[in-house]
Parts: structure tokens; C-alpha cells; sequence
């Protein structure tokens, strides 16, 4: 066993259009009978509703139902359980991505770039904080679909002498016209970044009769695929070493000459 692996499974589905309950019993199927143990399970953007503007409709608070079957989850396949909903706090109702320990631990990112052209900017609160999480001596960067369009906010900055996160992944409901560019945008972010990157996203049509088309990858820091699924029912397994990173890093140290900058 590799101390500084990270054993990933990515769950590539389709979703019924606002029904949570069957959408967390299809999940829950296919998490518990995981083919392999791994050390953290990534859903799709709104995995429990699909992605829906009727937010106040769907929204839920925090540690409700869908949260605590996330922690369920977490807690019966002793791995990491992520993947975004709708949640309503103070009047707000925010995408977010809820980052769920087998400990009951709850951490979360909420979107910062909402999709306009799908009226999301008009429903939904945007998020104002950058997130860092921490698993197995990894730091990780969440984000979610229409982050992925815009560089400067994931920005693997220099902290300490060293870059600050290892992994950054996307969660989505990015529609098959538009697929290019996520194949395109994803393998970018490892290479500009210097990182493992990960999308999620889901297949099938939704209530609103827009198709998705997966395309749910993984690629390492030289941009390398070292998983891809096509269109299709699948959980994607992969494992991520960390030393070949860092010794990417040291050989090719193109993270010391970065723009230094600050977001307003």
C-alpha cells in the first residue's frame, strides 16, 4: 500500500429530474457495492435533483435529508462522500458542494460562478470563499461546472514556498453541446495549475430536455489522461500518487515564476 495514494471514484450517472428520494436510493445502490474501497466517492453537481432553477422548490437546510445520507454514506463506505445541492440559509439559496468525512465532519464550497445563461445568477446566491480541504495529506481544491471557465479563481497559488493544493476537481451538469470545452478547459487546469485535475459529470436529459454527455475524466500534471468515460453508466475508479507529483514539481518548477496577484 502507497501511503501517499489517493483512491478516487467518480460517479458518472444519470439523475431523476427532482426526485430526491429515488435519486439517493439509485445512489446509494451503486455506493454500496463500490467494486473497490477507496478514500473519497465525488457525485455530480446537484446529484440529488439535477440542475434545477426551482431552488426554492428543492432547497433543503443544512444537516437535513440529503446531508444526512451523505453522512450515511460516508460513514458505511468509510471514504470522503462529495457532490453539491440545494441549500436554503437565511433566506439564500446557494449550489453547494458539501464535503462530507466518514466522522460525520461537514465541510462545504458554494459555487462562485453561476451560470447565466441558465438564469442560475438570478436563483441562486453566488459563493464569496475559496476552499481548501485536506484528505490523507492531499490539499484539494472543489469547484463546480461553470468554475471551470475561468482560471484566475482556481489559481494554484504559492504559499510557504509551495503550491497550494495537489488535486482540483469539478463537479457538473455541462451539457454535450458545449463538451469540447470541457475536455479542453479540464486538461488545462492540470497543466497551468501543476496538479491532478478531476471532472464529474452526468449523462442522460433532464426535466428541461437538455442532454449531458460525461466525458468524466482524470488528468495528471503533465495534462496525461489517466482516466476518461464516454457517455455511458459508469463509476470511474482511479489512484493518484503524490510523490510523482512532487517530483514533477522539483524536475520542472515552472510554479516559481507565477503572476503574483490578488483577487478584488
Amino acid at each position: 500500500m502507497n501511503p501517499t495514494s489517493l483512491k478516487i471514484a467518480l460517479i458518472q450517472t444519470d439523475l431523476y429530474w427532482k426526485d430526491k428520494t429515488a435519486n439517493m436510493a439509485m445512489l446509494e445502490e451503486k455506493l454500496m457495492n463500490l467494486s473497490s474501497n477507496v478514500d473519497l466517492i465525488i457525485l455530480p453537481e446537484m446529484f440529488s435533483t439535477g440542475f434545477t432553477m426551482d431552488a426554492k422548490e428543492v432547497a433543503e437546510p443544512m444537516n437535513f435529508t440529503t446531508t444526512k445520507w451523505m453522512k450515511q454514506m460516508a460513514a458505511q463506505t468509510q471514504a470522503l462522500v462529495t457532490g453539491s445541492i440545494v441549500i436554503e440559509e437565511k433566506g439564500n439559496f446557494y449550489n453547494r458542494l458539501l464535503w462530507v468525512r466518514p466522522d460525520g465532519k461537514v465541510d462545504f464550497y458554494d459555487k462562485r460562478h453561476l451560470f447565466r445563461m441558465a438564469g442560475e445568477d438570478a436563483h441562486y446566491d453566488m459563493g464569496t470563499e475559496r476552499k481548501l480541504f485536506e484528505l490523507k495529506g492531499w490539499k484539494i481544491m472543489p469547484q463546480i461546472c461553470y468554475d471551470l471557465r475561468f482560471p484566475v479563481w482556481t489559481r494554484n497559488r504559492v504559499e510557504d514556498d509551495k503550491l497550494e493544493y495537489d488535486l482540483l476537481f469539478y463537479i457538473a451538469s455541462w451539457p454535450s453541446p458545449r463538451i469540447s470545452a470541457w475536455d479542453i478547459l479540464l486538461k488545462a487546469r492540470a497543466v497551468e495549475n501543476l496538479s491532478y485535475s478531476i471532472g464529474v459529470n452526468r449523462i442522460g436529459q433532464d426535466g428541461n430536455g437538455i442532454p449531458y454527455s460525461g466525458h468524466s475524466a482524470v488528468y495528471n500534471f503533465k495534462g496525461e489522461t489517466l482516466g476518461f468515460s464516454e457517455s455511458k453508466e459508469e463509476i470511474l475508479f482511479i489512484e493518484l500518487d503524490l510523490d510523482s507529483l512532487h517530483e514533477y514539481r522539483e524536475k520542472f518548477p515552472a510554479w516559481l515564476d507565477v503572476d503574483i496577484f490578488d483577487l478584488q
